[in-house]
């Protein structure tokens, strides 16, 4: 069977390491799923989302010359126009993101909180890019005074009044 790149295949995982999982495809041709095209979300452990013996439909991305296959199973996901690709994810354990307590919340790539106010609300006191500019300028102008001041009785040899 030729494989061609942006066919899309259905096919077994047959083994997991911690750069991706190696997919075969049929008739003994394997391919690799780099980390990376597991999911829309960070991806820290392969095995979060992936298991031996898993049915995946992954989507051929390239093929080298020495006969590696790359795969993608995010890009083999068919997604609606318009819709975002992280808002794509089906349940399970292969899309969800897992706080520390155990339930399920937003958390971009750090696993740290959308915002301050709390886990994943979206920050509706929506403030002008002057405004926080503005604020940015003054507690660094804040700093940068209360730096000098502490610093200048300080200094000794070079630079110093003698009298």
């Amino acid at each position: 069977m030729a494989i061609e790149v942006g066919a899309k295949l259905e096919g077994k995982v047959t083994g997991i390491t911690n750069f991706g999982a190696f997919v075969d495809l049929s008739g003994g041709v394997t391919g690799l799923v780099h980390i990376s095209e597991i999911a829309d979300n960070y991806v820290k452990d392969v095995k979060d989302h992936l298991k031996i013996d898993d049915i995946v439909t992954v989507k051929v991305i390239n093929v080298d010359k020495d006969g590696k296959i790359g795969l993608s199973i995010k890009q083999a996901v068919e997604r609606p126009a318009g819709e975002q690709a992280a808002s794509s994810q089906s349940g399970g354990h292969s899309g969800e993101r897992f706080n520390r307590a155990g339930g399920s919340g937003s958390f971009e790539r750090g696993g740290r909180p959308f915002n301050k106010q709390g886990f994943g609300k979206p920050n509706h006191n929506k403030t002008s890019f002057e405004d926080k500019m503005s604020k940015f300028l003054k507690d660094s102008e804040e700093r940068i005074s209360s730096l000098k001041k502490n610093t200048e009785g300080k200094r000794g040899g070079r630079g110093a009044k003698r009298m």
